[in-house]
């Protein structure tokens, strides 16, 4: 696998800390043989996950490791549990993850658990918006115990990262399939 030679005008900004550590995995992952015994379908979905999770797993790391952001830790927990799970050899199973206590304390403590917040009438409006609030929460790794001002502010920092991880992983592909199309342009040459 040939390295991008690209020349960022930051080498220590976001995309070119992702980009150094996500190729490093693609490299790994290129790597790892799969079993002779098993179909290409499955070759297939494994290595869509490994890759999905390296790409995941660069970016937490690329925002740094004693971020302060939930979402990266979120994610760079997730990906440890599912680990140690695989190596247990238990089914992984997020759900079972989520309704554990071993959880990380990730968020504010006051909005942790839901179930002991008194329900307050609210007016239509008020409802509408407290549903938005929870189906950012869902999207949003690590978001599940925040108030409204930190989930907003960790979203539009996720939402900026995952634009940096699409253009980068965007101008991987560019680079692979032009150079791909020129090796086999100079094979029919020859």
């Amino acid at each position: 696998m040939k390295l991008i030679q690209i020349s960022p005008s930051n080498p220590s900004s976001l995309k070119s800390r992702f980009r150094r550590r996500f190729l490093r995995s693609l490299m790994k992952i290129k790597t790892v043989l799969p079993t002779s015994s098993s179909s290409p379908r499955r070759i297939f979905l494994q290595r869509s996950r490994r890759i999905k999770t390296a790409a995941d797993k660069s970016l937490a790391l690329a925002v740094g490791s004693s971020s302060k952001r939930a979402w990266s830790r979120a994610i760079l927990w997730k990906i440890q549990y599912k680990a140690k799970a695989i190596r247990r050899h238990r089914p992984y199973s997020f759900r079972r993850i989520c309704g554990s206590n071993n959880r990380p304390n990730i968020g504010n403590k006051r909005f942790n658990d839901k179930k002991k917040r008194k329900k307050k009438k609210r007016h239509d409006d008020e409802e509408e918006e407290i549903g938005e609030a929870d189906q950012l929460r869902e999207l949003v790794p690590g978001g599940e115990g925040m108030d409204l001002c930190s989930l907003l502010d960790e979203t539009a920092h996720y939402l900026k990262c995952l634009i940096a991880q699409v253009q980068v992983m965007r101008s991987i592909d560019q680079f692979y399939s032009q150079s791909q199309s020129q090796s086999q342009s100079q094979s029919h040459l020859n």
